[in-house]
């Protein structure tokens, strides 16, 4: 576990958190405003927070090579997430223009 120094560990660690914290928040605004559209988002999140969480379990193992497909999975888990935030955010803007 000595691959990243301390304050190294606090930052991916915190990060993680926060991103946790994100998708709860933006899903409770869905459920309390009743924009529905919203809860897209916090789902879109997800696989962005499986990337971070890959990232931390393979530097957890102080980078093992034997783990490197890890490394594969996060990279396949960043780029689903990119696509799911940028339909989540593509699904609010159309749902928020006003219907003739």
């Amino acid at each position: 576990m000595n691959a990243l120094s301390i304050p190294t560990w606090i930052i991916h660690v915190s990060s993680v958190l926060e991103w946790i914290v994100a998708i709860i928040l933006v899903d409770r605004y869905a459920s309390v405003t009743g924009y529905k559209a919203w809860r897209s988002l916090s789902w879109g999140m997800l696989p962005s927070l499986i990337s971070a969480m890959c990232a931390c379990t393979w530097h957890f193992f102080d980078n093992d090579p034997s783990l490197n497909w890890i490394v594969t999975w996060q990279a396949a888990t960043t780029l689903i997430g990119n696509c799911t935030l940028m339909a989540a955010a593509w699904w609010i803007y159309r749902n928020a223009q006003p219907q003739p």
